[in-house]
């Protein structure tokens, strides 16, 4: 049986230590105004040894592909924002100096705009949620609101925004997700768990947008549904002989048998290995499911920004016959930034750590979600988490976004936010430190002007180590 300690230090059975009741759990929170203020979170002062963000960059790419790296590089030396993104080891070592209430949650620990978007529902209803879960761990909350606060700040200035619609933005957003917190208060954890952003949610967001972005959501929802299994045939796959085949479009996507130095025979072996030991972490309904599909072909395929570098495949597999095809992605996985301020994960496996935390974090996840720990083609030990590649994807266009259309997605991903962080943390306490002004609104704001200065002045930083050959950037892929 469990045994857990008193306030006496006493040890006694985890299900006969009372709970603290809700009164007592909103006292807490209001409690820690005093020893945090809310105004305190407007703090940021970067130290005279705050170290070297290229340096913090450099030491991720020991363990990642090196003739991948200045693809990454030149993805985030295109604008301060594409840097942001990329940058989350660099924020991390600074959020671990800002004031923290002591309140953890599930923290998505990358919890920028871009991450972000629409994906289906396992039964088949368009949901918006937090989609890249890489760096989540138990952590403090502030820190995913400090990001998305920041991001929008970021993002802002790349649109050209002035500083009045900027300020708005990051202060709606905010304000969405202590409103929302508030409201996840007074509610049951049950009513909590099953919250989710479906359309009906979207549309409440966009209620104040004009009829022609009303209609550019409309699209975007319709078009999501066409990002699907048979959308990805169509664009990854060809016919070689008469065999179906993914194409290869180098360095981007390259298929294994035309990687340098892996043997198509042991790579084919090897990922068959992959595919049966990712089995094992699924439900038997799911695993039933996969057991239908049969592996076709296998690509190494870049993803993203911060991702860059580190070893993404596609496996293209299918059913009956080539009308249904199954795209899975199986995306590797490293410690989380946060590990070095927040404490080590739990989990041995960072594929686990991964999947756990998205579970924890969003209402539905993805029916093929699992993890694998194997060894690469190189004799390393890797852990990787399992996905489909595509399942009714979309995504915001951040860079033609006026700020009215800004201001309603970062609404929206506050209240994703902090639904997220109410399954897993203590929403009562938060919501009562919150409290119902705007003092912890103001003071984001204030984080992000600040910390969205630090950004360009990295960003500089990089551009700088580029331009002097300590880095090598490949731009425009």
């Amino acid at each position: 049986m469990t045994q857990v300690k008193d306030r006496r230090g006493r040890s006694r059975p985890a299900d006969e230590v009372p709970r603290p009741t809700r009164e007592q759990r909103a006292a807490r929170g209001r409690a820690v105004r005093a020893e945090v203020p809310r105004s305190s979170h407007a703090e940021f002062t970067p130290g005279a040894l705050r170290p070297d963000p290229v340096s913090a960059l450099e030491s991720q790419a020991a363990a990642r592909v090196p003739e991948l790296l200045p693809i990454r590089y030149g993805r985030m030396a295109v604008s301060a924002f594409t840097y942001f993104r990329g940058a989350a080891l660099p924020m991390a070592s600074d959020l671990a100096g800002t004031p923290r209430t002591g309140f953890t949650v599930q923290a998505c620990a990358d919890a920028h705009l871009a991450n972000f978007g629409l994906f289906a529902s396992p039964e088949r209803n368009l949901v918006f949620d937090i989609n890249d879960f890489d760096e989540t761990m138990p952590g403090p909350w502030e820190w995913d609101v400090k990001r998305l606060a920041t991001s929008l700040e970021v993002a802002g200035r790349d649109n050209h925004f002035s500083a009045k619609e900027r300020r708005a933005t990051v202060l709606a957003a905010v304000s969405a997700y202590r409103r929302a917190m508030r409201e996840f208060a007074d509610g049951t954890a049950l009513e909590v768990w099953y919250a989710h952003a479906d359309t009906s949610v979207i549309e409440r967001f966009a209620r104040n947008l004009g009829a022609a972005r009303r209609r550019t959501l409309s699209r975007t929802l319709a078009k999501a549904k066409t990002k699907d299994n048979l959308g990805a045939l169509g664009r990854f796959v060809g016919v070689d002989g008469r065999r179906p085949r993914i194409i290869g479009d180098p360095p981007l996507i390259v298929p294994l048998r035309e990687l340098d130095g892996i043997d198509p025979g042991d790579a084919e072996r090897q990922l068959r290995g992959v595919l049966d030991s990712y089995r094992a972490t699924l439900e038997p309904e799911r695993r039933a499911l996969l057991d239908q599909y049969r592996l076709v072909d296998f690509a190494r395929k870049v993803v993203g920004v911060g991702s860059v570098g580190t070893r993404s495949y596609m496996a293209f597999l299918v059913g009956d016959d080539e009308r249904d095809p199954l795209f899975l992605q199986a995306k590797e996985a490293g410690p989380s930034v946060l590990e070095d301020f927040a404490g080590r994960s739990e989990y041995d496996n960072a594929g686990q750590r991964v999947v756990v935390g998205q579970r924890l974090m969003q209402t539905v996840s993805d029916i093929f979600l699992g993890w694998v720990r194997v060894q690469g083609f190189d004799g390393q030990t890797r852990d990787f988490y399992l996905r489909q590649l595509r399942d009714w994807k979309g995504s915001a266009e951040i860079g033609v976004m006026v700020p009215k259309g800004m201001r309603a997605y970062g609404e929206l991903c506050g209240w994703t936010l902090a639904r997220a962080h109410a399954r897993t943390g203590d929403r009562i306490a938060i919501a009562a430190y919150l409290g119902s002004g705007q003092a912890f609104d103001e003071a984001i704001g204030d984080f992000a002007a600040s910390y969205a200065d630090q950004n360009e002045r990295d960003h500089q930083s990089l551009l700088a180590a580029i331009a002097a050959g300590r880095i090598s950037a490949e731009p425009g892929l």
